[in-house]
């Protein structure tokens, strides 16, 4: 058994915090679902640090009021850095580009725009909840965002990723080598595991947070199957939980979904994060020298799991880490999306 990681940070660190003293300068990356909620904090503190984000949104001019927000608060912060910080640091550029992660003409059209390498990719968006809606292909809404659209483009960019991890020499850490990609995941994968029989729910019931669930617990089993892939290309990928954090993303939610979570919570009033806090663990997996080399693996509050201790927002269920589970589930979503994936160089 590997031994758990811990860090120096908790549930209360926020981004600013985890990221302190990190250059990024020269580094690429994206942002999926950057203009809004955790995903704005996520792409602050990359650029803050020195690096070249990409907001990859689907709504263009909230994109592009984000970058405008973004530039101009980490370039005052890197301005106004006191005792600890990098003074040759330089805030990055941040760029908008449209993706639609339902759409798969959109995710390709992004892949083919991408040019150069990547160092850093935050698949950060995503849609909770939501009522039953199919894609044109007939697949189930939340599992062809959350999960397929995040695929294809992971899998798009396997090349520019590699490119990255050869330049800095290949080590899993974004200060002195490697590439990483962090898949936003939730405590909710609790709710269901990928139910290979019936994904789509094409022949029982729908039930939105177990759709909900069944895409989270995707998010983090592609994170254990890219990982034994890419490995020997420099690349790494990680899971995360932000924690509770109240954004656009509950749209869906009702206060009897709340009430249900705080019963599940045996009564417990749970409490919510601020997004520079639920943005805290992303920036950890993307950056934090502490995990270089290290892929596969689920975190929350800026630590690695408990697996198989599970609470309302804690711990990661064993079958979302089955080695067996993400290689069939890498297989259905390759021929899903009729895609041809590149196994490790």
């Amino acid at each position: 058994m590997t031994d758990r990681i811990t860090t120096p940070f908790d549930a209360e660190s926020t981004a600013a915090e985890v990221i302190a003293g990190i250059d990024l300068t020269g580094r690429r990356a994206i942002v999926t679902g950057g203009a809004s909620g955790i995903g704005v904090e996520t792409a602050r503190a990359l650029a803050t640090a020195g690096a070249e984000v990409t907001l990859a949104v689907r709504d263009l001019a909230a994109g592009e009021r984000t970058a405008a927000d973004i530039a101009g608060t980490s370039a005052s912060a890197v301005t106004g850095a006191g005792e600890g910080a990098d003074a040759g640091t330089a805030a990055g550029r941040v760029l908008v580009e449209a993706l639609d992660l339902a759409d798969q003409a959109s995710v390709a059209a992004f892949v083919r725009r991408w040019d150069g390498p990547l160092d850093i990719l935050v698949n950060n968006a995503g849609v909770m909840a939501s009522p039953l809606t199919r894609t044109p292909e007939g697949w189930e809404l939340q599992f062809a965002t959350n999960h397929l659209g995040h695929f294809a483009l992971t899998v798009g960019l396997h090349d520019a990723l590699a490119a990255a991890a050869a330049a800095a020499g290949g080590d899993g850490g974004t200060a002195g080598g490697g590439a990483r990609v962090v898949s936003v995941s939730s405590s909710a994968h609790h709710r269901s595991p990928v139910v290979f029989d019936d994904i789509h729910f094409d022949r029982r019931p729908y039930d939105p947070w177990g759709a909900y669930g069944q895409s989270k617990t995707a998010n983090v089993l592609f994170a254990v199957e890219a990982s034994r892939r890419w490995a020997a290309d420099g690349i790494t990928v990680n899971a995360l939980m932000p924690g509770g954090i109240r954004t656009n993303l509950q749209r869906y939610v009702s206060d009897e979904d709340l009430a249900r979570l705080r019963a599940a919570a045996g009564g417990a009033d749970l409490k919510w994060k601020t997004t520079e806090q639920g943005a805290a663990t992303s920036v950890l997996v993307a950056t934090s020298p502490l995990l270089a080399g290290i892929g596969g693996r689920y975190f929350e509050d800026c630590n690695e799991a408990q697996v198989g201790v599970l609470g309302a927002r804690n711990g990661v269920a064993a079958y979302a880490l089955d080695p067996d589970a993400a290689a069939q589930l890498w297989d259905v979503s390759e021929r899903t999306l009729g895609l041809g994936v590149p196994a490790a160089s």
